[in-house]
């Protein structure tokens, strides 16, 4: 066990000594049980949830029965406890058989994610977590006391490792139907290609088997058009592009709906060959029609046996890279130090949702996603390069941005667990369940600071911003959010009341709180900062339709006579395979002397009279939606 220590004064202190026995009775002062033993293997699980305040007791007491409930449900017998004065509860359920200690984290990092005010600490440490059993004094006065269950259930424990793993695949399947749809993007339409056909972006991978079957099926013989369905959502899931399957329509007896279409007559069904707009027209419509479907579907669409381990290996790098962020939050709360914690997020979000640690990432689209400008971005890319948190992979290259490696000096690979057996196999669903609770913290951290309240100069500013990402809608100590950020007391407390008087938090004496409705627009408003960051959204994308515009013009005059169309496409006209050079825009206009007039071009993309990708893609979903 572990006893609690007392400063000079004889005031116990929340904190506990060093390992030691007793066999002459219990101690007086509150102390402690281990949950795992020298092994690192788990035999007690204790689920400490956290009450500081009236709010958060009450919060506590439903995540208690909430946890209590999943343990039941799994066949475990939980014990209820109220741990003090406070109004904090501990769940304890004991085991026969003891449980490695990668897996009892992951049941913590889950359970977290439904019940917040589940304290991580005791369950992801096996070296050194302890909690207070039934029956220790509280240093605030009183014992741990049993509400619920029967305490000779933890005397003589019945629990097994099954139990417990069964326990994490449910509660991934829990977290799994939590995850929001369309996550690849922060509140951003697809992506586009060259040609305003939409994609997802990631590493091309084999189709799925489903997939590969249908594309060597005869669709002829059958339902062509489902034929084509199952290989489309493949494509799409497998990061595959438009111009991928466009190039496999002359040949593939799966893609026969796109070359052929049905006719019946009076006595006989006919398959017609299109012509080659139409062929065009039907695989640009169905395609976005499938991408559209797999990036909103709450599932990945496909038959993938290595998802599980792959979302298991991204989890555990940003996990990690996270946590040492955490560990140095001193680090971003003085000068750019804002803006690097707000660009090492969101590449951590983006290599969530690609699944991979290499990024190409420009610079206009960090900014926006980080609520900050292109240039701040770029500055930040550059400190995080210099201080060994990204490192630079591959230099920026015609239309492509630079490559970024996240967390370069993090092993990628999973280390194993020392206590783990091949006994102990990873529950199924858990890699992808703990990818999912880290995509959604960092995608719910981003957004809140990302806004207009925020920004420099007449706003709120940088840190305000950070700070409010991390207040919740239950009353915190100023203790605590200035240990969470790293902010000294006297600047934390000048920031939240800044907050407060900005009509965003709440402030009672048990600490500072979110509005239950979101007052962040109506902040920006009254500091006459809103709509900065929709105008920077709109200038930026011009800058990107105009740079790409120019590319993709530098491509056709460099192409050979024998490659270089003759005659390109104009503005909206559909080509089944794209040919080299040509884009979605149209020639570039040019001036008399025949160079390039980039203020047209500019001024054509800013009133909307040059066919920009994004109107593009506009049209073709529209004529699918009509179809």
């Amino acid at each position: 066990m572990r006893v609690a220590v007392s400063d000079a004064g004889g005031t116990v202190l929340n904190q506990y000594g060093a390992h030691q026995r007793t066999s002459s009775g219990t101690p007086s002062l509150p102390w402690a049980v281990y949950l795992a033993g020298i092994d690192r293997r788990y035999r007690l699980l204790a689920f400490d949830l956290d009450a500081k305040t009236t709010e958060a007791a009450d919060a506590a007491a439903r995540d208690a029965d909430t946890i209590a409930g999943l343990l039941s449900d799994a066949g475990l017998s939980p014990v209820i406890c109220a741990s003090g004065p406070s109004g904090g509860r501990h769940v304890w359920a004991a085991l026969a058989d003891s449980v490695d200690a990668d897996t009892v984290a992951t049941l913590a990092r889950l359970s977290r994610h439904l019940c917040p005010t589940l304290d991580l600490a005791p369950l992801t440490n096996p070296a050194t977590g302890c909690v207070r059993p039934p029956g220790a004094p509280h240093r605030a006065g009183g014992v741990s006391t049993v509400l619920f269950g029967d305490l000779d259930e933890l005397i003589t424990p019945t629990g097994t490792a099954d139990q417990v793993r069964g326990l994490v695949e449910h509660l991934s399947t829990l977290v799994g139907a939590m995850e929001p749809t369309g996550t690849l993007h922060l509140h951003r339409p697809l992506p586009l290609d060259d040609h305003g056909r939409p994609y997802l972006p990631g590493p091309r991978r084999e189709l799925p088997a489903a997939s590969k079957t249908a594309l060597s099926e005869d669709g002829a013989a059958g339902d062509a058009s489902a034929v084509l369905w199952r290989v489309l959502i493949g494509a799409a899931y497998a990061r595959w592009k438009y111009s991928d399957i466009a190039a496999l329509v002359p040949t593939s007896p799966g893609l026969e709906h796109l070359r052929t279409y049905r006719l019946s007559t009076g006595t006989a069904t006919l398959r017609v060959r299109r012509d080659p707009r139409d062929v065009a027209a039907t695989l640009a419509r169905q395609w976005a029609k499938a991408v559209t479907h797999v990036a909103t579907s709450p599932r990945q669409i496909g038959d993938d046996p290595t998802f599980d381990a792959r979302a298991d290996t991204i989890a555990s790098h940003i996990r990690a890279l996270q946590e040492r962020a955490d560990a140095t939050a001193g680090r971003w709360t003085h000068g750019r130090g804002p803006a690097d914690r707000r660009i090492l997020d969101v590449l951590s979000v983006l290599a969530l949702q690609a699944m991979k640690t290499d990024l190409e990432a420009d610079t206009r689209r960090l900014g926006l996603l980080a609520g900050i400008g292109r240039e701040t971005a770029r500055v930040a890319l550059l400190r995080l390069s210099a201080d060994g948190w990204i490192a630079k992979a591959r230099d920026a290259e015609g239309p492509h941005a630079a490559h970024w490696q996240i967390g370069p000096h993090l092993d990628i690979h999973r280390k194993a667990d020392p206590g783990r057996s091949q006994a102990d196999p990873r529950p199924e669903g858990a890699g992808a369940a703990e990818r999912i609770t880290l995509l959604r913290t960092l995608t719910t951290r981003t957004h809140a600071c990302a806004h207009d309240a925020f920004t420099l100069g007449q706003g709120l500013g940088l840190l305000a911003g950070n700070l409010y990402a991390r207040i919740t809608f239950t009353p915190q100590p100023l203790t605590d959010l200035a240990a969470e950020t790293g902010t000294p007391l006297s600047h934390a407390a000048k920031l939240l009341d800044r907050l407060t008087e900005a009509g965003l938090l709440i402030h009672s004496p048990t600490g500072w709180r979110r509005h239950t409705t979101d007052r962040r627009r109506a902040a920006a408003q009254r500091l006459e900062t809103d709509g900065r960051l929709a105008d920077r959204a709109a200038r930026y994308q011009v800058e990107r339709e105009l740079w790409a515009w120019w590319q993709a013009e530098q491509a056709w005059m460099q192409a050979s006579r024998r490659t270089a169309p003759s005659r390109r496409a104009g503005p909206g006209q559909l080509t089944l395979t794209p040919e080299l050079g040509t884009n979605a825009y149209g020639a570039h206009p040019r001036r008399a002397d025949g160079k390039a007039d980039y203020r047209r071009a500019r001024w054509l993309l800013a009133t909307g009279q040059a066919p920009t990708r994004r109107t593009r893609n506009h049209q073709s979903l529209s004529r699918m939606q009509a179809a």
